[in-house]
């Protein structure tokens, strides 16, 4: 158009305005063309992204279904042995420290200089026990004993009074007990006894101890 333009007899001031007239719509084809090329290529980008976006979310999905398959209760043969351990479990637990397993004492305690602990209510430095010999200790012990045997004295009084276990402040109630709960030879010995009776002198780790049965 603008070629056709030129040729025609016109004066050199209109070819010059026919020329600018050509190259700025040349300008603006070119702009059409290119805003049009790129208009289509964003939307393909854009399509693209949209579809990425669609299966990333749909692998989501299958993945957090995976999880909750993963995370079912499980089967009932599963769950019926769990239940099945656990009951069993409980029931050894509840067995071995149940009432009718234990056993109830109260005792009188002389710690002497053989004890694993040199100290006690009555002598919190350890005074007194460090220079106490086991054999002074058995002869307190049993002259204690022969007072509450032969009815001059209280079990409870006495072990209030000269029980060097923390014990004394409840007359020397241990309450209940059972196996494993207390050294060897004392729980052997409670557990030889009948209820109301009083034992020998019994030796163990923290001293020489007589004990009564209660329950």
């Amino acid at each position: 158009f603008c070629v056709c333009i030129k040729n025609l007899r016109a004066p050199p001031r209109l070819h010059f305005l026919y020329d600018i007239f050509c190259f700025i719509l040349f300008l603006f084809l070119s702009f059409i063309c290119f805003y049009s090329g790129f208009s289509k290529s964003a939307k393909i980008d854009s399509d693209r992204k949209r579809k990425k976006s669609s299966i990333s979310s749909a692998d989501r999905t299958a993945a957090k279904e995976g999880d909750k398959h993963k995370d079912k209760a499980p089967t009932s043969s599963t769950n019926h042995h769990h239940h099945h351990h656990h009951y069993h479990k409980k029931k050894s637990k509840m067995s071995s420290s149940s009432p009718a397993n234990q056993v109830r004492a109260s005792h009188i305690l002389i710690k002497h200089q053989g004890s694993r602990r040199k100290a006690s209510w009555k002598d919190p430095e350890g005074r007194v026990i460090s220079n106490t010999t086991r054999d002074a200790a058995v002869s307190q012990l049993k002259a204690l004993r022969d007072d509450i045997t032969s009815g001059n004295a209280k079990f409870g009084e006495v072990a209030s009074r000269h029980s060097d276990c923390s014990s004394a402040k409840r007359g020397g109630d241990l309450g209940p007990f059972g196996r494993g709960q207390m050294q060897k030879p004392f729980e052997d010995a409670t557990y030889s006894l009948n209820i109301g009776e009083i034992s020998d002198i019994v030796d163990t780790d923290s001293g020489v101890h007589i004990i009564m049965r209660t329950g």
